[in-house]
């Protein structure tokens, strides 16, 4: 059945009280209006319609760079008319036939099979709405029904006492046939106090002209929030974030606090993962069986080996190039791994070591306070507190190679382009700009000098 999605994103979120608009605040790392246009791609639409109106510009260029490979189209709302109006400026983009599914830009969580419920429901020939069943439904259009089928969605102010008490309410999204959908926007009024154009009076239409409108429920309240304000961003973030911990932890993922955990992407785990509290996870992560994380750590597009070790507030930063961290490795505290670090098995990167488009074969050690930077690093190489790879020379970048079981001593600096060869030791305090042969010492600094006689200076007294 040919698929067209809605998705309605004009709104400035006055409440939001940002200049930014309303669909691109993140929630778990990605604009809100993403979260529903990927959800869309993945059930096979023909067409992702946006209606953009506040912001169009930005909305519009954002998502096309965030997802080139949709079929994205966009449509302007200006001015901003009601709902009805809204979805009346994607009727030129939508075919004769098949089925529209609608639903909100501001509304992120929303999930595959309740979309897909809907389009089944409705097979080209029904209105279906989505509903949930609320235990305070105040704000919420009540569903009236007659048996299985919808008769009406009553506002809530509009409502009687008795239409009050129904718990179940319309989250604003429904799937319909495409042509009669098309005709019944065609014939919205606005003829009411806001002078506005309503979706939701194509319900009526329907019953009008003997198509069945029924509802489907949603499984929760959290995938019909949506968000008008800081503090319901706030809130939903977190109820995500506890959805996705509540999977990893029936996965068998130890999480020390599941309140304080944050992921940002996609997070695969091995056997008896430890991950404790404060921990953000964002692109993509994998963590091999036995991984222990430490508090307050940051991993971006990273793979992690098997019983590897990350102390407190470890940073590591794949980017595009990602990270690879071999098995039995220890990183921390207060390191940091950059785009192209490759660690191999037993390397150990100490407190403020930082790693950028390196290699480190097996065994190798960078125990404290160093850099390590375009550079082929060989196994069992024990590089010094304070040492650097000087891989830029202002213009271009020079790599640095550092063969197996060499000793780089404290505060050296080896100037790329350079070889130092296997079994060789550099002198604590050496600059290096010259390769050394294998099994050499290789000692670069300035003759120590001690001046007998002189005098510390001292400060003029104060006038």
């Amino acid at each position: 059945m040919l698929l067209d999605v809605v998705i309605m994103a004009a709104g400035k979120g006055t409440r939001m009280k940002s200049a930014r608009p309303k669909v691109l605040h993140a929630l778990a790392g990605r604009p809100l209006l993403q979260h529903v246009l990927q959800m869309g791609a993945g059930l096979g639409a023909e067409r992702l319609i946006t209606i953009t109106g506040h912001g169009a510009e930005l909305v519009e260029s954002t998502m096309r760079a965030a997802m080139p490979e949709a079929p994205l189209a966009f449509v302007r709302q200006e001015p901003q008319l009601g709902t009805g109006h809204a979805v009346q400026q994607a009727v030129p983009e939508l075919p004769e036939a098949g089925t529209t599914l609608i639903l909100n830009g501001d509304v992120p969580l929303i999930r595959a099979q309740t979309a897909q419920a809907l389009i089944d429901a409705c097979g080209g020939e029904k209105l279906v709405l989505l509903t949930v069943e609320l235990d305070d439904p105040t704000g919420y259009g009540r569903i009236v029904r007659e048996g299985d089928q919808v008769r009406a969605i009553v506002e809530h102010k509009d409502a009687t006492p008795a239409q009050r008490a129904i718990r179940e309410g319309y989250t604003g999204m429904m799937a319909a046939p495409t042509a009669h959908l098309k005709r019944w926007l065609s014939r919205l009024k606005n003829d009411n106090a806001q002078k506005e154009y309503y979706l939701t009076d194509i319900v009526e239409m329907a019953v009008a002209d003997g198509v069945p409108v029924v509802a489907t429920l949603a499984s929760s309240e959290t995938e019909v929030l949506g968000v008008n304000s800081p503090l319901q961003l706030a809130q939903l973030e977190r109820r995500f974030q506890a959805q996705q911990a509540e999977v990893l932890l029936e996965a068998g993922v130890r999480l020390m606090d599941p309140a304080r955990f944050d992921l940002r992407g996609s997070l695969t785990c091995g056997r008896d993962v430890s991950i404790d509290v404060n921990c953000v996870f964002e692109g993509t992560v994998t963590l091999g069986d036995d991984v222990t994380i430490g508090a307050n750590c940051f991993i971006r597009n990273a793979t992690i080996g098997t019983g590897t070790v990350m102390q407190p507030f470890t940073h590591i930063d794949g980017e595009a190039l990602g990270v690879e961290v071999g098995a039995g490795v220890q990183i921390g505290p207060f390191a940091r791994l950059r785009p192209g670090a490759r660690l191999g098995d037993e390397v150990h990167i100490g407190n403020f070591v930082e790693v950028k488009n390196s290699t480190m074969a097996r065994g190798a050690k960078a125990n404290h306070l160093a850099y390590l930077g375009d550079a082929v690093v060989g196994e069992r190489v024990n590089y010094g507190a304070g040492s650097i790879t000087a891989n830029y020379d202002g213009a271009n970048k020079h790599r640095t190679t550092i063969e197996a079981d060499v000793h780089i001593g404290s505060n050296c600096v080896l100037v790329a382009p350079v070889t130092i060869g296997a079994g060789s030791t550099v002198g604590a305090g050496s600059t290096i700009s010259k390769d050394v042969a294998a099994g050499q010492l290789a000692v670069a600094r300035g003759r120590q000098t001690s001046l007998s006689g002189w005098t510390r200076p001292v400060k003029a007294p104060k006038k």
